[in-house]
């Protein structure tokens, strides 16, 4: 299977092994807060001096082929929002995301 561009980073490749563990609920909860958090984010680059212009041409490519459903998120309506929600913002802003919900998700 091709790899994305995210999956090289192991918190990222850990968060979504998790996130497949969880009940329905739980993952609805989460993938709505992750949106929250990826829309608070881009609220803040908005107002920055100079905003980020582009995401790059190997994320868009990611968004489009997200559309073929060959991962199991994304068959999974409110993470596959989420996944896309946060894979249009800064990369290093994702990371930290995936960082974050992999400690917090292994407590």
């Amino acid at each position: 299977m091709d790899k994305r561009w995210y999956d090289t980073h192991e918190e990222t490749l850990e968060t979504l092994e998790i996130f497949k563990t969880l009940d329905r609920e739980s993952r609805k909860r989460l993938s709505n807060d992750i949106i929250d958090i990826a829309n608070q984010i881009k609220s803040i680059h908005r107002e920055e001096d100079e905003p980020v212009l582009s995401i790059g041409l190997e994320r868009v490519l990611g968004l489009y082929q997200s559309s073929n459903s060959r991962r199991w998120y994304d068959k999974q309506r409110d993470l596959n929002t989420a996944i896309k929600t946060i894979s249009t913002l800064p990369r290093e802003d994702f990371l930290n995301i995936m960082e974050g919900l992999c400690v917090s998700l292994q407590d």
